[in-house]
């Protein structure tokens, strides 16, 4: 790590004894590696915020194959959205029912719109979307 600055951060007892309780339990060997983390996190909300970004995303769908039309419908949104979805995973979880895992990337506001209309296809059980940012946005 080129540049590295130091600086300062005044704590509230309470609140610093809080937060080492969470990085001790997520195993971080020091408050460096947790706070570079958090304004990650605040990086990667702001930049889905602004939507104007490349961002990338996770998908994660669970719904019974048998509902009427389901699977092709899953299919013909995904097709319509071949530019933003990278990648695909399908697992068959039981005789029934199956996980698909979408690899998005595109602008934050078109991936919002395409999780959100597979996740409210009717029949999907569960669907959960997670955003990141490419890494180079990351430093």
């Amino acid at each position: 790590m080129s540049g590295v600055t130091r600086f300062g951060v005044s704590l509230d007892e309470h609140l610093l004894a809080q937060f080492d309780r969470v990085i001790a339990r997520k195993g971080y060997t020091n408050r460096s590696e947790a706070i570079r983390d958090l304004i990650r996190e605040s990086l990667v909300r702001e930049q889905w915020e602004l939507g104007s970004d490349e961002v990338v995303g996770t998908l994660t769908l669970v719904y019974n194959h048998e509902v009427r039309d389901l699977t092709d419908k899953l299919t013909d949104l995904q097709h319509a959205h071949y530019k933003a979805i990278v990648s695909a995973l399908h697992v068959h979880l039981d005789p029934h029912h199956c996980l698909e895992v979408l690899v998005l990337r595109g602008k934050a506001k078109e991936l919002k719109s395409v999780a959100d209309r597979l996740i409210g296809t009717r029949g999907v059980r569960h669907g959960t979307f997670s955003a990141t940012a490419e890494g180079r946005a990351l430093g």
